[in-house]
């Protein structure tokens, strides 16, 4: 029944460029937390009424932010080819879409971390300030642990744009289901390869989505 409704799909191949896409996602999504929250926190902590309140510490981040937010990903990927080269050794494969996915996903997020901080409440804050506690004690114990259901949501969103992020990034050879689908789909006129290759990306969106949600409920201790 599948051969006849999908007769130019082979599993294997397909196997293979999902296997490739749950590659660049997990990794370029562990890549973008890391980041992505370091500058979100730097956007928070360096901005006005921040304990490291500096005008030119936050202009400089958000600069980086905000540049590399309003590049196209395909644009950037073409833009960071000899950093990827240098870093990877190669510009093809899933490996080297990492650096692109990441940079392109990094900044998206930090803004998204800058909101979920800037919601926890103040006086929480105050209120550790005055029982003497220190900058690493008011960032790891009070504003991280009270905005984690909505950095997780953040992530999820973050999550699901990399996801399509991974598709533009096969169409240029980096493999996944964006790849084979372009490839050995779009070009050889198999749009049923096209069809199979777009349900199994919703399919990883909404996984993703499942997880988050769930995730952030679970740690929302309102």
């Amino acid at each position: 029944m599948f051969e006849q409704l999908f007769p130019n799909v082979q599993v294997d191949d397909m196997i293979t460029a999902t296997n490739e896409t749950l590659f660049m996602t997990f990794f370029s999504v562990l890549g973008t937390f890391i980041f992505g929250l370091l500058l979100g926190l730097l956007l928070y902590l360096t901005g006005p009424g921040g304990i490291w309140q500096n005008k030119i510490a936050n202009w400089i981040t958000a600069a980086f932010v905000n540049v590399f937010r309003a590049i196209p990903f395909i644009i950037l990927i073409l833009l960071l080819f000899p950093f990827t080269d240098f870093l990877v050794g190669t510009i093809r494969g899933p490996s080297a879409a990492l650096p692109a996915l990441i940079i392109g996903g990094a900044p998206f997020y930090a803004r998204l971390v800058e909101i979920a901080l800037k919601e926890v409440d103040k006086g929480v804050i105050e209120a550790a300030k005055a029982m003497g506690a220190k900058y690493r004690t008011i960032i790891f114990k009070v504003l991280l642990p009270e905005s984690t259901p909505a950095l997780i949501s953040g992530l999820t969103v973050t999550a699901i744009a990399l996801i399509s992020y991974t598709a533009v990034a096969g169409v240029i050879g980096a493999g996944g289901l964006g790849d084979f689908a372009y490839f050995y789909g779009f070009q050889r006129n198999s749009f049923d390869v096209v069809f199979v290759c777009t349900v199994l990306i919703v399919i990883i969106v909404f996984v993703f989505q499942f997880i988050g949600d769930f995730a952030s409920r679970k740690l929302d201790k309102r």
